[in-house]
């Protein structure tokens, strides 16, 4: 397989987690952009990062790069994706990856248009265990998918100022984590939802701070999912069919599942089944991102971020919550 010359912009902590992903499976860092040239430089030093540059457009502008990686806060992902792809590069951005659906269109629209491989950073994608598990649902074993139920819930401290609880930053529990809960229910539904129900309890800035979500398809396929950002909840996904039920926990970066198959309301037999291993997880999604440029398709996962992206805005437009930076054309 070639090797690409990859461009980060960003230097936050996942923009670290990813330059040892991208050392490991490439060996070598192209390049690196940042505002800020003391922790920019040192983040070059640290990560052997080949090329430096204080302006994210001369890297983007750099015809050595192959693939432009976003790892800024949500804001700032559609004008580097639109600048990223006018200039024909190939595009691996954090979720979520446009703060709406309208944002998510025009991207969408220009990568297909150019030919170009633009995907979101949702790690499950990439984790090997999700290949299992797909394939044991279309072997029929756990019958007819009925009911999802997807948690996600993080601690964060009391701090109204930080780019959690920050509207201005597109801040709130449904952009920084609802995506992997949303992420999760689509890779298991047949179709796209036809209703999403919702309520949400605001935090004081104003962003979502917890909300519950029921979503059903035209196959009456189910939808539970919770989501919080004071309240710790498990990363815990659930898979319910007529035959049985498969649950993940640690969902982002899973490497095993638990199932359970009830042929009758009075027996059950467990099996677990493991493949990957979690602290590989960017490295994954290093090694697909490849490998969809190489084959020239992207095994349909921009189709499931769009998914992701229209039923996220559905959510908030529901709630009446606006971001300052929504009605921008």
């Amino acid at each position: 397989m070639k090797k690409y010359n990859w461009g980060i912009i960003g230097n936050g902590w996942i923009a670290h987690d990813m330059a040892d992903a991208l050392n490991a499976v490439n060996g070598e860092i192209y390049a690196a952009a940042g505002v800020n040239e003391t922790t920019l430089k040192d983040f070059a030093q640290e990560k052997h990062v080949q090329h430096v540059y204080t302006d994210p457009d001369k890297m983007i502008a750099d015809p050595n790069v192959d693939i432009v990686y976003i790892a800024t806060p949500h804001t700032f992902h559609y004008d580097y994706i639109k600048k990223a792809l006018n200039a024909n590069k190939h595009v691996f951005c954090e979720k979520a990856i446009t703060v709406n659906a309208r944002q998510f269109d025009e991207v969408e629209k220009m990568a297909k248009e150019k030919g170009l491989i633009l995907t979101e950073g949702f790690t499950l994608y990439h984790m090997p265990i999700y290949k299992k598990v797909t394939d044991l649902i279309k072997s029929g074993k756990l019958g007819k998918i009925k009911m999802i139920q997807v948690n996600f819930g993080s601690l964060k401290d009391y701090d109204p100022k930080n780019r959690f609880f920050n509207k201005d930053l597109a801040g709130g529990a449904l952009l920084d984590i609802g995506g992997y809960a949303t992420a999760f229910a689509r890779t298991f539904l047949d179709e796209y939802p036809e209703s999403i129900l919702t309520t949400v309890k605001f935090f004081e800035t104003g962003v979502d701070e917890q909300s519950g979500i029921i979503m059903k398809n035209t196959k009456d396929q189910m939808v539970v999912m919770s989501l919080s950002m004071r309240a710790k909840q498990p990363k815990r996904g659930i898979v319910s069919g007529t035959k049985g039920y498969v649950e993940i926990n640690q969902y982002p970066r899973a490497t095993e599942a638990d199932i359970t198959y009830t042929a009758s309301a009075h027996e059950e037999k467990h099996e677990k089944i493991t493949a990957g291993d979690g602290n590989k997880a960017l490295e994954y999604e290093v090694a697909d991102m490849q490998r969809y440029i190489e084959q020239g398709h992207d095994d349909g996962q921009l189709q499931m971020s769009h998914d992701i992206a229209h039923i996220l805005t559905s959510v908030r437009t529901s709630w009446g919550m606006k971001y300052p930076f929504d009605d921008e054309k």
